[in-house]
């Protein structure tokens, strides 16, 4: 199977991630790309998502949530992208588990479209690390992370 063809699938099964997670749909993250680089997804500002309501900013919390589900999503790409087939992948993994997450908030959330980008640092055979980075429209960066997640494998 040629890379496009895995790719293709990995997109396919975020998107119904995506819709299959409550709290991803009530956020309103939307996945852009999914593939060997990492994860992207966007997110518009709501007046659910507020954390300081005098100047409108975006939650730490909706902030450290997202971090949360873009490397999640670089952490299960990168292995079903290395796996021998990508339904034995498939078949095989389950949704990763998040063991350690931190996040540094370097500007206020300030923005009425949000960017995070996740990217795998290393990945080993049960656990990935992996960063990310929070961007507003005017491209400022306003926070990064880096994510820790176990692999679940259905036959360990």
């Amino acid at each position: 199977m040629d890379d496009r063809h895995r790719l293709d699938q990995v997109k396919e099964l975020f998107h119904s991630i995506e819709e299959l997670i409550p709290f991803n749909r009530y956020l309103g993250l939307q996945t852009e790309s999914i593939d060997h680089e990492g994860a992207v997804v966007h997110l518009d500002m709501r007046d659910e998502l507020i954390g300081n309501f005098r100047d409108g900013l975006l939650h730490g919390g909706v902030i450290s949530a997202t971090f949360d589900v873009v490397g999640g999503m670089a952490a299960m790409a990168t292995a079903v992208l290395r796996g021998a087939s990508i339904e034995e992948s498939l078949q095989r993994l389950r949704p990763t588990s998040t063991i350690d997450l931190r996040v540094d908030y370097l500007r206020p959330g300030a923005g009425r479209r949000f960017t995070a980008r996740g990217f795998t640092l290393r990945a080993g055979s049960r656990v990935a690390v992996t960063r990310m980075e929070l961007h507003n429209e005017r491209d400022e960066l306003l926070a990064v992370g880096t994510g820790t997640y176990i692999y679940n494998y259905a036959d360990q």
